[in-house]
Parts: C-alpha cells; structure tokens; sequence
C-alpha cells in the first residue's frame, strides 16, 4: 500500500465514479483501476462494488475512508512543514465555510491571511449546515472549518476557536412592508412570506422557533442554495431572515435590512481538527484568532 493509491482511492469516493476521477487526476482510467485493485489485494477485501460505469463502496471501503484521509493529511502535513522553512512561500489549505460565513467573516479573514502569505493558495469547500462543517473537519476532508451556530460549539472531535457572533437581521425588497423603518418586532412577521433554508442552519432554527411561539407566516420558498436568497427577495418572493454578514451586501444590491427585535445572535467560529495542523492551516487559526481579539 502506498500513499498514491489512498489518493486514487479517495477521488473515486469524492468524485462518485472512475471515470470522473481519472480526469480529475489526468490519469488513464486502466491505471486508475490497476492502483485500485494493487491497494484492494494489499487490504485482502473489495473496495467497490463495480455495476456497470458505477463504483459503489462497499463496508471496506466505507471503513478505510477516514483513515486514508487522515493518512493523505498527514504526509501533506508533513510536505506543508518542509515548505514553511521557506515562510510557506507555497502550499494550499483546505477549509469548508457554511454559506453566510463564506460573504463574512470569512471574506476579511482569507484577505488577511493572502496578503502576509501571498503563495498559499485557500480551497473553500462548501457546507450547508455546522454539523457539516465539523464532518468535514472531523474526517480530514478539509484542515478548517467557519461555521454559525445557535450556541458555542461543543463536539469534542475538533477544536473550536470563537469569533464573535452575528445578529439576525431581515432583509426586505425595497418596496417591500416595513417601509421607513430601521427594525420589526419579531411578531410582525406573522403573515408575512419567508424564504428559508435548509434544517439545520442557525437561520432556519430561528423561523420554526417562531412557528413554535404561535407566529404563523407562509413559507414562500426554501432553498439549500444561499446564493438565491437575495435575488428571491429582490424579485419579491418574499422576505428573509439572515445573519447580518449579508447586510452590506443586500444594501448594495437595493434591499433593505431591518434588525430584528428581541436581538438573536449566532455564535461564529472557526474550528480545526485535533493534533497537529499543518503551519498554513496553524497560521491561519493564529491569524483569524488575533482578529476576533481586536
């Protein structure tokens, strides 16, 4: 077993088949298939189920995940140590963002970090909810991770560092209800029409909590893709309560944000996996640490 065919075994899981995975690492499929049959000889069991064009895993498969992320991490680890001699003149970090955090803080905390370390390249991985975010960590997919949460994150698979919070706010179409007011009583949006997201997120937790205090609204549309947000309120599908990230943003964009009354707040933090990170993803958790103390 060599280190090359946990990576081969990895993008056939991350990209869903052979196929896709041989382009994504511009390989030829038969000596992607080789690698694969080399590592399942050396484990003594299946890897995939092979149906047709399909890779399905199989309960082997499944358990050798992990440890070969957490292998793959490790030897980059050790690669990524060589080259902070050099001031981590190069190098790439992996991180998963839910996607409020990715407009903000995450915008002003990459900028930072690219500008001390210009040729460390940051790959954002998308995640919609914090359970997702801590996956991802958990498992080595990704080093980092930026998540919201309605309350301090206590899993104790990985190591969280706050980063303030953020208030829920309600964005609103410019000719939308609420006209010449800076701020709603959360009652007020009883009759109103929402656009939500997905269970599971902060901002979804606030809504059904509503339902649950008697407010009754009507569900305009729900969406796991956070980007339609603001051209649904802005098309007048209805209004939506998000983190005050958005807030610049949805003004530039011509809507209105009103803060919600009583304040509501999620916690922001971005947490690591535990044991040793490698200096990129240690430089970033320093740097994003020392911005949420000023």
């Amino acid at each position: 077993m060599d280190i090359r065919q946990l990576e081969y075994f990895l993008a056939i899981v991350d990209r869903g088949g052979f196929n896709r995975a041989a382009s994504a690492l511009y390989v030829s499929q038969p000596s992607l298939s080789q690698a694969v049959r080399a590592l399942e000889r050396d484990l003594g069991s299946e890897l995939f189920h092979r149906i047709g064009r399909r890779a399905v895993l199989t309960e082997a498969g499944r358990a050798l995940i992990e440890p070969a992320r957490e292998a793959v991490r490790s030897l980059e680890t050790a690669r990524a140590s060589v080259a902070a001699v050099h001031e981590l003149s190069e190098g790439r970090l992996d991180m998963a963002s839910m996607p409020s955090q990715a407009v903000e803080p995450l915008t002003t905390l990459v900028s930072a970090f690219s500008h001390r370390y210009p040729g460390v390249s940051v790959a954002i991985h998308a995640a919609f909810t914090s359970r997702d975010v801590i996956d991802m960590v958990r498992t080595g997919a990704v080093e980092l991770g930026l998540l919201a949460s309605a309350g301090p994150v206590s899993d104790k698979g990985v190591v969280s560092h706050a980063l303030g919070r953020q208030r829920l706010v309600l964005v609103v179409p410019a000719d939308g209800p609420f006209s010449g007011r800076t701020a709603v009583e959360c009652r007020e949006l009883a009759g109103q029409r929402l656009i939500v997201g997905q269970s599971g997120t902060g901002m979804r937790a606030y809504v059904d909590a509503l339902r649950e205090q008697g407010i009754e609204f009507t569900v305009a549309a729900e969406t796991e893709h956070r980007v339609s947000l603001m051209p649904l309120v802005l098309a007048g599908v209805g209004l939506a309560v998000v983190t005050d990230a958005w807030r610049d943003l949805a003004r530039r964009l011509g809507a209105r944000v009103l803060d919600i009354e009583p304040e509501s707040t999620l916690d922001i933090a971005l947490v690591s996996r535990r044991g040793s990170l490698s200096p990129a993803a240690a430089a970033f958790v320093t740097a994003a640490n020392s911005a949420g103390q000023s």
